[in-house]
């Protein structure tokens, strides 16, 4: 998620402030070889919910979002390998990164099964790893995540715009001025501040991304679309990539019992421009899970 960006320069507000501050541990677990990091919010109590973050980005895209879930919960948010502090691997699948999601959540103490959310690519992940395992997830949250088209960062990466390669940058400024979320959008400042610091690294000659551009262009085969052994819910950012249209023929697909939710004039990337509608959103959604039973599908 990269290059220049409007952004609202407004102070950062005192619920923010506040959510960064809450006390989290950084955590890593082994998974096929590589090392998978991980934050982690709330007392363990076995009941769960696993962030996950779209392609190119990491845990910290969640850092304001998942103490706000903690009350209740216990609740992480992975670094998929290629991505954040985890390590980088010579090939990626959505099976791994799925078995990843569920060692971590294991690793963290979460013994009931977890809701896992995902964004973008990360709710992609997510829809793979409900076909493969559902009955190990409590339920599965998608995020502005068109199943039938590429997520927009493999788009990009296959029209060579971003994610081609890493560029390595002089100065923290230099690679810092260059962060922006692809697709492009308009995002709340001190949110793409504290993100974007928390997507560099040192490298020889100055400082470059975090991701792995080999995570990009995989070319694999997802799960057809069908009733899943799990509960699932459709999240659609009103300005985003989820088109009404396609958001209907994936509840089809579903069995007609995953919600439509749409957040309001939120843009893709739903945690950069309108955090509390997003949690407002999720905080609804899973407390309705805690007091209800999964509903019988339709017959189509």
């Amino acid at each position: 998620m990269i290059a220049n960006a409007e952004a609202d320069a407004t102070a950062p507000p005192a619920w923010f402030a506040g959510a960064l501050a809450a006390p989290v541990e950084d955590r890593v677990v082994k998974v096929d070889g590589a090392s998978i990091a991980y934050r982690m919010w709330g007392a363990p109590t076995g009941h769960g919910v696993v962030l996950v973050h779209g392609g190119g980005a990491h845990s910290r895209w969640w850092d304001h979002i998942g103490p706000l879930l903690a009350d209740d919960r216990h609740v992480i948010a992975i670094d998929l390998s290629g991505h954040g502090d985890s390590d980088r691997r010579d090939s990626y699948s959505f099976d791994l990164w799925s078995r990843e999601i569920l060692a971590a959540a294991k690793d963290a103490g979460i013994t009931r099964p977890p809701v896992v959310i995902g964004h973008s690519m990360g709710g992609i992940v997510t829809l793979q790893l409900a076909g493969l395992y559902g009955a190990r997830i409590e339920g599965a949250v998608v995020i502005d995540s068109p199943i039938r088209e590429p997520a927009p960062e493999e788009r990009a990466a296959s029209r060579q715009q971003v994610f081609r390669e890493l560029r390595v940058y002089p100065s923290r400024e230099a690679i810092l001025s260059r962060f922006r979320p692809v697709p492009d959008q308009p995002v709340l400042g001190y949110i793409a501040d504290h993100v974007a610091q928390a997507s560099i690294r040192p490298a020889e000659g100055g400082w470059t991304w975090k991701w792995d551009p080999n995570v990009f262009g995989r070319g694999e085969d997802l799960l057809p679309l069908s009733k899943l052994d799990c509960r699932v819910a459709l999240f659609r950012a009103e300005c985003g990539i989820l088109s009404a249209e396609m958001s209907h023929v994936m509840y089809d697909r579903l069995g007609r019992v995953a919600p439509l939710i749409e957040i309001p004039v939120a843009g893709h990337h739903v945690m950069l421009d309108q955090p509390i509608a997003l949690v407002a959103a999720l905080r609804t959604l899973l407390s309705d899970w805690d007091h209800s039973l999964p509903a019988e599908p339709r017959q189509l």
